[in-house]
């Protein structure tokens, strides 16, 4: 799993702390599920702009949406 965040005017801290969340989520969310189903695939995220003002839970949501959108 990978995650791409990139500047869209924001600082490296504010980067960091996206990518964090979303390994984070990666790690105790999607790739636990992915294991159940016996999936082998190699997850890239793309962070949009919004993912700076979100909270937690809403990245969260989105991602295992979009997950089981894949599946």
């Amino acid at each position: 799993m990978g995650a791409v965040v990139p500047k869209y005017r924001n600082s490296g801290v504010e980067r960091n702390l996206i990518k964090r969340r979303i390994r984070e989520i990666g790690r105790r969310d999607l790739l636990p599920r992915l294991r159940e189903d016996g999936s082998d695939l190699d997850i890239l995220v793309r962070a949009r702009p919004e993912a700076y003002g979100a909270p937690f839970c809403a990245l969260r949501d989105d991602l295992l949406r979009t997950l089981e959108r894949i599946r």
